[in-house]
């Protein structure tokens, strides 16, 4: 492995005097400090990297940084003594974007607490399919199951399902040995969902006559992308002692709902933050994506792979609801 280059190239974002981004020649000097230096090999665009690379939304806390939440590569330099040259690691949240420089650069410079051993049975690529949507879907999955979520309490359902984290959510609850059901509002994908693992797909407004407190309970357990209303709805329909994990607000941030179904059913509303996850469960989440919950169809749900100069036109198509599947960028 050689030493990091003098110069290479980032996608870096300003945000002062207005928004701009773009390729840009920097310097490791030029980067948040950090233990570990890694070479990429690949990332991923998720909506938030829309959103910060759009300036559409308001995700860096820092009036210039290199975009990008998730990253693959080998260490090419590190101080910590966990890591040493040639090492293949990951990191995704963590900051990344936000508070330090991100992944959409040619060398990146993590802290070490953050930097993942990539497990076995994981390429760098397929982490990155993965990315922070499958590690989101897997911090879900794990956070219930720690609730006491089974597969023999019945059907988990899954909403947004046609997103990256939907998508991921249902190929891995099958590998689970979980029975997956999928809401979508895209009705041509179906039989794509089905191929992912769903044994049921329902359409959008499914949830839509869900309005009393309480419903005719339907799903052992959700994994929710959508919050407002599709969330509110879900809390009335799930068994008793089921989980909801919420990862997601494509549909709004608002809950309007009642105490009735924690109270009365024991449901449980578990909030997925996985930007901030601790190390020990970032790493137990790492080890089930590599193992027993590694989803099948990676190569299926990557359905596009792109370059960091083409990062401007991949944005706006995530933004406008155009995109479809998970992409990865390659260095």
């Amino acid at each position: 492995m050689s030493a990091p280059a003098a110069a290479f190239r980032a996608f870096r974002i300003h945000t002062e005097g207005g928004h701009r981004a773009g390729i840009e020649t920097i310097t490791l000097d030029d980067l948040t400090p950090g233990e570990v230096v890694v070479k990429a090999a690949y990332s991923s665009v998720n909506f938030k990297d829309a959103l910060a690379g759009t300036g559409q939304g308001k995700i860096l806390r820092k009036p210039s940084l290199v975009g990008g939440i998730d990253l693959a590569g080998h260490v090419v330099a590190s101080s910590d003594p966990r890591f040493k040259e040639g090492d293949a690691v990951l990191c995704t949240g963590s900051g990344l974007s936000e508070t330090r420089d991100g992944g959409y650069s040619e060398y990146v410079r993590l802290e070490a607490d953050w930097t993942i051993p990539l497990p076995a049975g994981l390429s760098l690529r397929e982490a990155m399919v993965l990315g922070t949507a499958g590690f989101t879907a897997g911090l879900s999955l794990l956070r219930m199951e720690h609730n006491g979520q089974s597969p023999d309490q019945g059907p988990v359902v899954v909403t947004g399902a046609t997103g990256g984290v939907g998508m991921l959510a249902l190929d891995l609850l099958t590998r689970a040995g979980y029975e997956a059901h999928a809401i979508s509002g895209k009705a041509d994908q179906a039989d794509f969902l089905r191929a992912l693992g769903a044994r049921e797909v329902f359409p959008r407004d499914t949830l839509d006559a869900a309005r009393r407190p309480l419903e005719n309970a339907r799903w052992a357990g959700a994994i929710d992308n959508v919050g407002d209303p599709a969330l509110a709805a879900l809390t009335r329909v799930i068994q008793p002692y089921g989980n909801i994990a919420s990862c997601g607000l494509a549909g709004g941030p608002g809950l309007a709902t009642t105490v009735m179904p924690f109270i009365i059913r024991g449901v449980s509303l578990l909030g997925i933050a996985s930007a901030g996850t601790a190390r020990a469960q970032r790493e137990q989440v790492w080890e089930r994506l590599a193992g027993p919950w590694k989803p099948a169809h990676l190569d299926t749900i990557c359905t596009r792979e792109t370059t960091l100069d083409c990062l401007p036109e991949v944005f706006p198509a995530m933004m406008a609801g155009a995109s479809f599947g998970r992409t990865v960028v390659r260095y």
